[in-house]
């Protein structure tokens, strides 16, 4: 008799998330969907809430169904807007590559490049899972992550020859681990650079 698998990690929650849960239980105990003592109980479990899973029973009788005039919807990284793909391919030679907003990032990001210069910024990007796998067959041009806090860099798989790289392996304010990007492949004369700054609200 086989054991059950292992569950998956629950997804960390971020300040971003946790201040629109209080947001929306604000707005609910003013329209009167929340008396006080829930408001103040929801409010308590909010501030203590760790995990995605933690928050989302605190707002689910609040969220408005699709198409109504009801509570704002919650996207959480654990109910993405779109599905997220298992591989992404970016191709270009001699242009430009951004990737910013609001996107859902793929389990593995294959980037295939030649002289580009190329910007992911992955600070409003939804999460689908704990880790993404960038896969860089890259030939010169400069390739730029910009990563919320809590995103952590591993590029001990990353093979280098006649560029320059600029990797922090985190924010540097210990703030607990939410995704880790990992850097595998090979660039040749190119330059890759990381930064972090908190998301856009």
């Amino acid at each position: 008799m086989s054991a059950d698998p292992p569950s998956s990690p629950a997804l960390r929650a971020s300040d971003a998330e946790r201040d629109r849960v209080l947001e929306l239980l604000r707005v609910a105990v003013a329209d009167g969907r929340l008396d006080p003592v829930e408001f103040d109980e929801r409010l308590d479990a909010a501030l203590a809430a760790r995990t995605i899973d933690a928050l989302a029973p605190l707002i689910t009788d609040l969220v408005a169904v699709p198409g109504s005039d009801g509570a704002l919807t919650l996207p959480f990284a654990g109910a993405p807007d779109e599905p997220a793909a298992e591989l992404l391919t970016i191709k270009e030679r001699h242009g430009s590559v951004r990737r910013d907003g609001r996107w859902t990032l793929p389990h593995r990001l294959a980037l295939r490049t030649a002289w580009c210069d190329v910007m992911l910024d992955l600070t409003s990007a939804v999460r689908s899972s704990p880790e993404m796998i960038i896969e860089l067959r890259v030939s010169g041009g400069n390739v730029e992550l910009i990563l919320a806090p809590g995103m952590v860099v591993d590029a001990n798989e990353l093979s280098v020859r006649h560029s320059t790289l600029a990797i922090s392996g985190d924010a540097g304010d210990n703030t607990p681990e939410t995704l880790r990007v990992r850097l595998v492949g090979r660039m040749r004369h190119g330059r890759l650079d990381t930064r972090w700054q908190a998301p856009r609200r």
